[in-house]
């Protein structure tokens, strides 16, 4: 780079690179060498742009006939066009409309055709136009004969080409060989070149354009370059060069045969103004500088200069040239934003020889800019720039605006001139209300005010001009404190038709050896036709610009144009232009109302009269269809130097026709804005100088266009103003890359790789610089520039270079300091075309995010693919101190993606790592291994933070504890910078970086990071996964529209006295919180009818109605708000839902005033206590002393105990079974029983009745109701029934189980295998007390198997089973046996039935007889005892034993000596009885001859009628305890066996089957199935009296 340039200047348009390249200054040099060069030069550009013109039919270059008419009066060669003009439509030449077909005749002229054309055109001076036409016609005829032939010869030598190389194809096969090679050009900025050349070659080769090696694609840059290929003639047309057009350019040839390059250097040439104006003038004297380096220094440069308007200004700089060479004059230039600067009245320029001067006569703010000194030689160009800032000049009024800027006139015509300007800076503290427009006719000095209402559109069509007179311009802004000053005027203009003016100056064009051939003349006589292709070109509220073309007939001479309107939706059509015809094909229409649509046409009149009209416009609503912008954004100021702050922001969304921005800065906390720049600017970057050291600033931001200024943008975060480069470092460039290495090879070019320095300087590398050299025979060759623009990667392809031959490279840095020193020499590379299968080396590792066990690895895909795509990676990883050996793979699977998050590290280990690259071939070889790694957590590191404000904007957020000055925050989507703002908005502020998502969607899904720059790696990374994105878009959604959270919907409830209360519950609400209350959508308040609290400590809201009435159905809604959180409950109470409510509400309100007095608190119900009794209760309250309580049932009162039960205010009544009270009056009526059967079925009613009132309770215990009781008390028996016994009797098998309690209604079923038991005389079942059993008979093997018992209750009932089979069965068999054969011998045993008493008193002398029975089987044997001594029967003792069955004992006369004990001992084979009596003798009473006695129920006799009283009392006493010892041991006996079925239950295991099964049927009382009840009460027979005969 030659010469030291201020840093900010390289972020400016004008800034030039010096050549880089030797080969283009040596093109330069010789074009300023020699003016014959010159002249050669303008000849071959002018043979080049006439050509290329011609094509384009009435159009030439704007310079071609000037140049041609310098060079020579009279061209070699005339083409074929019409009047030529140039960019405003002067004629500069005339040329002569030889035929209209096609191009291919026009272009193809003889010698002889050409001197015809110059004859013609002699006599077209001089001759009549007959003459002239008719020569015209014949040449058309031989030139069409000439050039047919020409055709059809070449199409026949083409024939005969073809049809030889097809039968010769092989010996005529050659690689493409140059015939014309292009040539180098050296042109003016903004002139079009063409670079051709012919190749031979057969078959036909294939032809690519390369510039700096890259091949052309016309298409990717439309109109710039054309390609054309013809007939083996190729050629590249260059369109408007540019600087960025200096290049050198390679046109290559391949067929099958091979490859050959052509190369030919552009040289792009600044110039002041248009090439037909000004030309470089050629040199006088003789200069010896061949052969000689300048070397150019400028010295004593102007700084950045402030003025104000109507100032005079100068910029100077001194400039030394070395050698200095006597009358050597280097070309001198000023440019102003890019533009070249020509003398004029406004600008002065003055070279004296060794400083450069620019006055600026009188500032105006249009003069704002940046200004650049160029200073060229023919060994290259030095440069200088500096900013020019232009304040307001001080308002005549105070409060007044600044002086609109850049007055233009656009668009002139006959009838109108538009006007534009630029809105200024500075509004005085008021808006401005809008524009005046002036304008002035050349050479008075009278202004005339064109509007006599302020425009606010910064552009305006001024009517009322006077055709063929120049006027110039003015604009003045108004705001309600003022006028401005006006602005500066502007260019003079003529108010005429564009081919008017260009007819009139073109009159005294002088002469260029071309000839005027003006159109056809005017048709008379004809009416035009219809305009053509009207459009509104431009509408604003003020206006409206119409454009059209004219009719494309005959006749057009003199044809005007009246414009007609109409309003939209009517057929009304008014013209606008009644008096005056309009002439140019353009109109403006004023005083349209705004708002509304019109639609327009325009008809064509002439002499002839007045055309059909043109086809209508669609409807255009007059308005100002442009809108102000939007404000900017993100203003970031940036430290430049001791007095300069750079400042950059986010530019306008969607705006139009955008004009530049203002600036305006502000000292922290003085609240005094003041602009940066008084000229717009269209970048959103800008150095504001002029800065007070050491203070802080804000600055902010605003835009502009033709509608207005935009609102300011927020304010920038504040910026203290002091240097920023260098912070102190003598050395603020970088330092040298390192770690070059070859990324890819070919065969004349390699691609390199490097390292990023270690210390990038103060500021940013913008850019690398690569130099080359090659080494022959180890000695190396000098340093050529690889490229002259900066390159922004880590690597670059060096072309050029040669096969097989070794180079070494080296590259630099740069910055905006300035470019560092170059690294030192890479390694020697060996330049040959790789041919490996597998890929090259990836490149560019970088590591982030270093934490304690982990880091982010990021790489660069190899520029080398090898045969195959790259499809994956492979990572390796090794501590910094192992040997190779340790090198170890972190992913088994090749990854795709160029990053990967790599775990597990050992804290504060360091590590080092190297990627591979992998393609269907293998893989290929490894990257340079990383700096160094240690897996350590540096202190204060943050990690990303995910938000979601209040608004619902989702962000991610950084922040950074070890910001520098020039840190900026770097945000990343998967590890790809982020450019593209539509997904994501980033702000900045201090210490803290914001990204936000814009509009958050799927598209959004990946790993998000941000880098630090200018700090020890400070970096984060967020993965945003697609659950994670589903959770913050409804956490986004919640805040966007925040709920008020509620506890409880709104719900409703009755209160006391049947009052309504609606209510809901929030969870939190502030002191500011508001509720509405709605009914049916209308606001309801606070009245009688409704009553409202809201609670805000509680957060409950609730609303009270005394009642429901019909107009009260509907829809009640609470509406709560606070601040922007609302929320809204509701509730439907229609239909049946109000009425139900309603009903309750009623009941609710009676139910207040029944308890008022005696009342129920739980109405009459019952409950079946545990000992199975049915119990009604009531629970009463407010009750006293006085208080009655009556009981009915079915109707008729009932008794119940005296002493009515008010513990705890519960009635109790007990169900009892009895006789009514009228079928038994004098019984004493017991209540209480234990069994419960139809009879109790019924209504029963409870009356509580006092002094206050009186409530009754009912309770239906009739059908289905007494069902369900009895069901109840059928649970609680089948719940106490004990697990089904197995037992054993003489008659079979006998399965049982006990019950607590049992009942007559109580339905039960049998199951034998899960089937009902049909019973019959051998299974039989019953109930004695508790006990129920089932009795199988005789039973047999066909008899085992799974038997249940299930109760019915009417619900799912209770089931109890048993398993009779094996053990079980066999024990309970064999029991039967045993006592079946007990039973058989019990049977058969002798037995003493009764007769005997125990004592018989009788008296001597009477006749004793006693008989008992006898019974056994067989036939027991009788015998008598007296005491214990066998008697036998005689005539005293008559002893019988009569039909087996009756024993008798007689004695026939009493005496003493009869007094003794007798027994009767009875046996046979099954056993003994006997039977004990005693006889007393008693001294005689008179005998009657007949004994009676009495017996007891056993047939003792007990008395008799003799039997003295006392005897007689002791023996029925006696006979009583008898009775009495013997009913005891019966009772002992049942109990004994009670208690031993007790025991067994408790031991049987709870396994039993007690799973209830079905419904049960509810059998009627005398169903088959039902138990047999034995009886279990036997009444006592009297006492029988005997009666013996004596004998």
């Amino acid at each position: 780079m030659s010469g030291s340039l201020p840093f900010y200047q390289k972020h400016h348009r004008h800034y030039d690179r010096g050549y880089r390249n030797k080969e283009m200054a040596s093109k330069m040099s010789q074009y300023q060498s020699s003016s014959s060069s010159s002249s050669r030069y303008f000849a071959g550009s002018s043979t080049s742009a006439t050509s290329s013109s011609s094509s384009r039919g009435l159009k030439v270059s704007s310079h071609s006939g000037l140049e041609e008419s310098r060079l020579s009066p009279i061209p070699k060669r005339t083409k074929p066009t019409y009047l030529a003009v140039d960019k405003e439509n002067q004629i500069i030449g005339y040329v002569v409309p030889i035929f209209r077909g096609s191009q291919e005749f026009a272009t193809g002229f003889s010698d002889t055709g050409e001197s015809r054309v110059r004859d013609m055109a002699r006599r077209d001076l001089f001759s009549s136009g007959l003459e002239m036409e008719r020569s015209e016609q014949i040449s058309r005829k031989q030139a069409m004969r000439e050039s047919a032939d020409r055709i059809s010869l070449s199409k026949r030598i083409h024939e005969h080409e073809e049809h030889f190389k097809r039968m010769n194809e092989d010996s005529l096969m050659h690689p493409p060989e140059f015939v014309i090679k292009p040539r180098s050009h050296t042109v003016w900025e903004k002139q079009c070149v063409r670079l051709h050349c012919t190749v031979s070659g057969w078959p036909d080769p294939r032809v690519v354009w390369y510039k700096n090696n890259v091949a052309i694609d016309p298409m990717a840059n439309p109109g710039k370059y054309k390609l054309e290929s013809r007939y083996s003639v190729h050629s590249l047309d260059i369109n408007r060069c540019d600087f960025d057009d200096t290049a050198q350019y390679r046109v290559s040839a391949m067929n099958s045969k091979g490859e050959l390059s052509a190369f030919a250097s552009i040289v792009v040439k600044r110039f002041k103004g248009e090439v037909d104006e000004f030309l470089p003038a050629p040199r006088h004297g003789p200069v010896s500088e061949y052969g000689i380096t300048f070397q150019t220094h400028i010295v004593d440069k102007f700084g950045v200069s402030f003025g104000r308007e109507g100032e005079t200004m100068s910029l100077g700089c001194t400039v030394v040239i070395y050698p200095s060479l006597h009358l050597y004059q280097p070309e001198v230039q000023w440019y102003k934003d890019d533009v070249l600067l020509s003398p004029s009245k406004w600008y002065q320029m003055r070279w004296s020889g060794d400083r450069a001067t620019l006055t600026l006569t009188h500032l105006n703010k249009e003069d704002e800019g940046l200004y650049t000194l160029r200073v060229t030689t023919k060994s290259g160009y030095e440069t200088y720039s500096s900013y020019v800032f232009v304040r307001d000049s001080d308002a005549e009024v105070e409060g007044a605006p600044g002086a609109p800027l850049d007055v233009r006139c656009l668009d002139a015509n006959k009838d109108y001139i538009i006007v534009t300007w630029k809105q200024p800076a500075v509004d005085g503290g008021n808006s401005i209300m809008g524009y005046f427009v002036d304008r002035c006719e050349v050479g008075t000095n009278h202004w005339i005010q064109c509007n006599d209402t302020p425009v606010k559109f910064a552009r305006f069509p001024v009517t009322g001009l006077v055709e063929g007179r120049s006027y110039f311009f003015r604009v003045r802004a108004v705001n309600n404190s003022g006028m401005s000053h006006p602005s500066r005027v502007s260019e003079p203009v003529a108010a005429m038709d564009p081919a008017d003016r260009a007819r009139l100056r073109g009159t005294s064009a002088p002469w260029t050896g071309q000839i005027i051939v003006t159109e056809e003349e005017p048709a008379e006589g004809i009416v035009p036709g219809r305009p053509l292709e009207l459009q509104v070109t431009e509408a604003t509220k003020n206006y409206v610009v119409l454009s059209w073309k004219p009719p494309g007939e005959k006749g057009l001479e003199g044809v005007m144009y009246y414009v007609e309107k109409c309003v939209s939706g009517t057929d009304s059509w008014q013209r606008v232009n009644t008096e005056i015809p309009v002439k140019s094909p353009r109109f403006a229409l004023f005083d349209l109302a705004e708002g509304k649509s019109y639609s327009f046409r325009v008809r064509c009149c002439n002499p002839a009269g007045v055309g059909e009209p043109s086809d209508p416009t669609e409807a255009t609503t007059v308005g100002d269809k442009l809108d102000i912008p939007s404000a900017p954004s993100k203003v970031v100021p940036t430290r430049n130097t001791d007095t300069s702050v750079v400042v950059s922001w986010a530019a306008s969304s969607d705006a139009k026709e955008l004009v530049g921005y203002y600036i305006e800065g502000s000292i922290v906390g003085s609240n005094v804005w003041e602009p940066c720049n008084n000229k717009p600017v269209n970048v959103t970057r800008f150095i504001c100088h002029g800065l007070m050291t050491g203070e802080k600033y804000v600055f902010r931001v605003r835009a502009v266009n033709a509608a207005g200024l935009s609102q300011f943008s927020p304010e920038s975060e504040p910026v203290e103003v002091k240097a920023a480069i260098g912070g102190g470092i003598p050395h603020a460039s970088p330092a040298p890359p390192y770690g070059i290495s070859v990324l890819e090879c070919v065969r004349d070019s390699m691609v390199l790789g490097w390292k990023q320095p270690s210390f990038i300087g103060g500021a940013d590398i913008t850019g690398y610089f690569v130099d080359y050299r090659e080494v022959i025979d180890g000695v190396p060759e000098k340093w050529h520039e690889a490229n002259i623009k900066a390159v922004s990667e880590r690597a670059y392809r060096v072309s050029d270079l040669m096969e097989n031959r070794k180079y070494q490279f080296q590259v630099r840095a740069a910055n905006m300091a300035g470019v560092g020193i170059p690294s030192l020499a890479s390694d020697t590379f060996l330049c040959e075309e790789w041919t490996i299968a597998v890929p090259g080396p990836p490149h560019d590792l970088q590591v982030r995010e270093v934490r304690n066990d982990s880091l982010v690895l990021l790489w660069k895909p190899p520029v080398y693919q090898g045969r195959d795509p790259v499809n994956g990676f492979y990572i390796d990883i090794k501590e910094a101190d192992a040997p190779e050996e340790a090198w170890r793979g972190v992913n088994n699977k090749a990854r795709e993606k160029t990053y990967m998050k790599i775990t597990n590290l050992k804290e504060g280990e360091v590590y080092i790592f190297r990627v591979r690259a992998q393609n269907k071939a293998g893989v290929g070889k490894t990257s340079d291994v990383t700096e160094p790694v240690s897996a350590v957590t540096k202190p204060g590191t943050k990690e990303i933070v995910v938000d979601v404000d209040d608004d619902g904007i989702i962000s991610l957020n950084f922040e950074c504890c070890d910001l520098t000055p020039d840190s900026k925050f770097v945000w990343s989507k998967n590890y790809e910078e982020i450019t593209d703002p539509s997904r994501l908005t980033m702000e900045t502020k201090g210490n803290k970086s914001k990204a936000v998502f814009n509009t958050p969607g799927e598209e959004d899904i990946g790993i998000y990071s941000c880098i630090v720059t200018h700090t020890d790696g400070a970096s984060s990374s967020y993965d945003l996964s697609e659950e994670e994105l589903k959770r913050l878009l409804e956490v986004s959604h919640d805040h966007k529209f925040p709920i008020i959270p509620l506890k409880s919907q709104l719900a409703v409830e009755l209160l006391e006295k049947g009052r309504v209360r609606f209510w809901l519950q929030a969870e939190k609400i502030s002191a500011d919180g508001k509720v509405d209350y709605v009914f049916n959508e209308n606001l309801i308040s606070q009245g009688e009818k409704y009553k409202m609290n809201f609670d805000k400590s509680t957060g409950v809201i609730e609303m009270i109605m005394e009642s429901l009435t019909p107009a009260d159905e509907g829809t009640f809604t609470f509406q709560l708000k606070d601040g922007k959180a609302t929320n809204q409950s509701s509730l439907v109470l229609i239909g049946n839902v109000f009425k139900e409510l309603q009903k309750e509400s009623e009941f609710q309100r009676k139910e207040w005033f029944r308890k008022q007095g005696p009342h129920f608190i739980e109405y009459l119900s019952y409950e079946v206590t545990p000992e199975c009794c049915v119990v009604l209760k009531c629970k009463v309250g407010n009750v006293k002393k006085e208080t009655s309580a009556l009981w009915y049932k079915d109707g008729r009162e009932i008794k119940a105990d005296e002493h009515l039960s008010f513990t705890e205010g519960v009635l109790k009544l007990e169900i009892a079974q009895c006789d009514s009270p009228a079928d038994t009056p004098d019984c004493d009526v017991t209540w209480r029983r234990i069994k419960i059967s139809k009879r109790d079925s019924g209504v029963y009613e409870v009356v509580l009745k006092d002094d206050r009132g009186k409530d009754t309770s009912t309770l239906n215990l009739t059908d289905q109701g007494f069902k369900d009781l009895m069901n109840e008390v059928f649970s609680f028996i089948a719940n106490s029934s004990t697990p089904l016994k197995i037992t054993s009797t003489d008659e079979g098998i006998r399965l049982y189980t006990f019950v607590n309690f049992y009942n007559d209604l109580l339905q039960v079923t049998w199951h034998y295998k899960e089937s009902a038991i049909a019973f019959s005389d051998r299974i039989k079942s019953g109930v004695v007390g508790e006990q129920l059993w089932l009795q199988i008979t005789e039973p047999t093997e066909k008899d085992t198997g799974k038997y249940a018992i299930e109760f019915h209750d009417g619900k799912g009932g209770l089931r109890r089973t048993v398993e009779l089979s094996g053990q079980a069965f066999d024990d309970a068999f064999a029991e039967f046996q045993r006592l079946k054969a007990a039973a058989v011998a019990e049977r058969g045993r002798a037995r003493v039935a009764g007769g005997l008493p125990d004592v018989v008193t009788i008296q001597e002398g009477k006749a004793l007889n006693l008989t008992c029975n006898i019974s056994g089987d067989p036939v027991p044997k009788v015998t008598w005892l007296k005491n214990d001594r066998e008697i036998t029967s005689d005539d005293h003792c008559i002893l019988k034993f009569e039909s087996g069955k009756f024993a008798s004992f007689t004695i026939t006369a009493v005496n003493t000596s009869d007094t003794g004990k007798y027994s009767i001992l009875v046996k046979n084979k099954y056993g003994t009885e006997s039977g004990d009596f005693t006889l007393e003798t008693t001294e005689g009473t008179p005998d009657l001859g007949v004994t009676s006695y009495w017996t007891d129920a056993d047939g003792n006799v007990v008395f008799g009628p003799n039997t003295p009283k006392e005897k007689r009392k002791e023996s029925m006493a006696k006979a009583a305890k008898m009775k009495e010892d013997k009913k005891e041991r019966k009772s002992e006996g049942s109990e004994e066996q009670k208690n031993e079925i007790k025991v067994d239950a408790a031991a049987e295991t709870k396994a039993s089957d007690s799973k209830q099964t079905g419904d049960v049927k509810k059998d009627s009382a005398d169903q088959s199935e039902t138990s047999e009840r034995p009886a279990d009460t036997t009444e006592e027979p009297e006492p029988e009296a005997e009666t013996t005969q004596p004998k």
